[in-house]
């Protein structure tokens, strides 16, 4: 015999009004008291003929059995694409270094242009580079050290940046000679620690960051106006990425927490979340499609996941791979994964098959950040070494 409930109240009901042992029941975010008989009304009401609650509940578990012998023919990515041809093994090769810094880099971002390339240390220094000759363009000294998050505007007229300062500043960018760019600083945002990472919207008046308070925020350039915050991480937010522009307002987040969200950007919330991972996730990169995305973890894996299937569909690792995963980021075809470890190496993967297909070294410490650039012809790696590649 089914327990309808345990009586821990006796009352009038809010149904009845009749003194009877009630049951708490929560009805549009409000705690009501009911007794059994009208809760058991309740359940029935809007029930077609010859409808009960027990045929209700046999034909949900049908489908759930009907849904389990579904799920037995679900198969894995690498399965799917066996007939696929293998990649084979590839040389790539440095092309440049650029040296400038003076301690670890944390982070870079490309230019539209497919040039430039704007690169952030703990020396406490944002550097705009020009990948073809190794110049540097512009330099920006910010008031502290460890500046962990820098982004291109995609006009590229404009740089973003912050740290351990918890703002995210923006300065804009000119060719004047010996141009003040501390003097054009505009503080965006503020969080209540760290800034990890920032992005620019598809326009340059709009800036998403994330933190290590554990949110993620959406910011007016020119007003500095928060315009949207994005709680639901347990821990500090580490790193997040702007779904591609067609594919509609969402982006992706990753954390200590060991989860990564995805965030509707006009109502704030969590659309989607998931947590396969082992440790913090340092990284985290929209599929080129936007139908997808791939996370780097401490827990020495890179894994993809597919937003339509909502789950994981690939796991990238190797059992002599036992450094984390620093960073990731997709071939503009999305076939390549590249990935920087902390074991001061690059691994090149067959997203289809699951395999590594390339090894890069050259760093001579742990690689910290990559990106592709937006052509997809080249990438650029940052490194502890203090150099970029």
């Amino acid at each position: 015999m089914d327990q309808t409930f345990l009586a821990i109240v006796f009352g009038p009901c809010d149904k009845c009004s009749k003194e009877k042992p009630l049951r708490p029941v929560t009805v549009k975010s409000e705690q009501r008291s009911y007794c059994s008989l009208c809760v058991e009304m309740m359940a029935t009401e809007g029930l077609h003929e010859n409808e009960t609650l027990a045929s209700l509940k046999s034909e949900a578990e049908s489908l759930k059995g009907k849904l389990e012998e579904e799920r037995k023919h679900d198969v894995e990515l690498h399965q799917v694409a066996e007939r696929v041809e293998a990649l084979g093994q590839f040389v790539m090769k440095t092309r440049r270094t650029l040296k400038g810094h003076g301690n670890k880099v944390l982070c870079m971002d490309w230019c539209k242009d497919k040039r430039r390339i704007v690169s952030s240390s703990q020396d406490g220094k944002v550097i705009v580079w020009d990948s073809f000759t190794t110049n540097k363009e512009h330099a920006v000294t910010m008031p502290c050290t460890w500046v962990m998050a820098c982004a291109y505007a995609p006009s590229g007229c404009a740089i973003a940046c912050g740290g351990l300062d918890n703002k995210c500043s923006v300065y804009p960018l000119t060719f004047e000679k010996n141009e003040n760019m501390a003097a054009k600083k505009k503080s965006v945002a503020m969080h209540t620690n760290y800034l990890s990472a920032c992005s620019f919207t598809n326009s340059d008046m709009q800036i998403l960051t994330a933190s290590g308070d554990g949110t993620c925020a959406l910011w007016d350039v020119e007003s500095g106006q928060l315009l949207q915050s994005f709680h639901g991480h347990g821990a500090d937010v580490l790193c997040l990425d702007l779904a591609p522009s067609e594919t509609g307002n969402t982006f992706v987040s990753g954390g200590c927490d060991k989860k990564a969200m995805v965030w509707d950007m006009r109502s704030g919330q969590c659309v989607q979340s998931f947590e396969t991972h082992d440790s913090d996730i340092n990284s985290v990169r929209y599929y080129p499609s936007g139908d997808a995305f791939a996370s780097g973890s401490d827990d020495a894996t890179c894994r993809l996941y597919d937003l339509r299937a909502d789950r994981e569909v690939a796991i990238y690792s190797k059992e002599s791979i036992i450094f984390g995963a620093s960073s990731v980021d997709f071939s503009l075809s999305g076939r390549l994964l590249f990935a920087g470890y902390n074991d001061y190496t690059i691994n090149v993967w067959d997203v289809l098959k699951g395999s590594r297909v390339s090894i890069l070294f050259g760093h001579e410490n742990r690689v910290s950040t990559l990106r592709v650039s937006p052509d997809g012809t080249a990438f650029c790696s940052g490194s502890w070494d203090h150099t970029l590649r």
